[in-house]
């Protein structure tokens, strides 16, 4: 699955809110400085949807606020 994110970074509390139409807005405490953001948008994204992080990857965005992300949420789930 393919989610469009939003970064917000330097927030006081870290969560995932569903915002709009198929997007979902990070608010996370690390500074955008030496991939701490991204490390702990996938983190936080993993503990969302109940994934381990090995099944969430950033695929565009790396440098920006606006991310595509695709969670993995297939393998996830136990037969």
């Amino acid at each position: 699955m393919k989610v469009p994110v939003i970064v917000k970074p330097g927030a006081r509390e870290e969560k995932v809110v569903q915002a709009g139409e198929g997007y979902v807005v990070v608010y996370i405490q690390a500074p955008p400085v030496e991939n701490r953001a991204n490390e702990a948008v996938v983190r936080l994204l993993a503990r969302h949807y109940g994934v381990p992080r090995a099944q969430v990857r950033i695929i565009t965005g790396r440098k920006g606020r606006r991310k595509l992300v695709e969670i993995d949420v297939e393998r996830g789930e136990k037969s």
